[in-house]
């Protein structure tokens, strides 16, 4: 995000919102997911959606990283219905113990989207263990 410049962090930032807000996340998920300052008023959360930049840490990087990798397993997971991934990140899934995705996200933050992640793009993790 830093080698970005102001219009594309804008961009960005509001393409991770409505992500976020497509898979049904609330305003206080939204920010504990982000690791967003603590004390960040869930209203801050529209400014982001209109138009203010995420701040620029390495641990929120890594998270919306992680968040667009998901977000692409899941676009081609489900090419022909772009709906499919709303619906899965939301569901009961057998290969992750019959639990929903997103409470994974939600309950194991940094830790879960990393879950979800792998279980979804078997290429994220490939060089990590042979």
């Amino acid at each position: 995000m830093q080698s970005m410049t102001l219009d594309e962090q804008i961009i960005l930032t509001t393409r991770i919102m409505a992500i976020l807000d497509g898979w049904g996340m609330s305003s206080v998920d939204i920010i504990s997911l982000l690791a967003l300052p603590e004390k960040t008023p869930t209203r801050a959360l529209r400014r982001y959606r209109e138009n203010t930049p995420f701040p620029v840490t390495p641990e929120l990087s890594e998270r919306i990283e992680h968040i667009i990798g998901i977000t692409d397993a899941l676009r081609t997971s489900y090419p022909h219905n772009p709906q499919m991934g709303k619906i899965w990140i939301r569901q009961r899934s057998k290969k992750l113990q019959n639990q929903i995705p997103l409470q994974i996200i939600v309950e194991n933050g940094l830790d879960g989207v990393i879950e979800v992640r792998k279980h979804l793009d078997c290429s994220y993790d490939w060089h990590k263990n042979p």
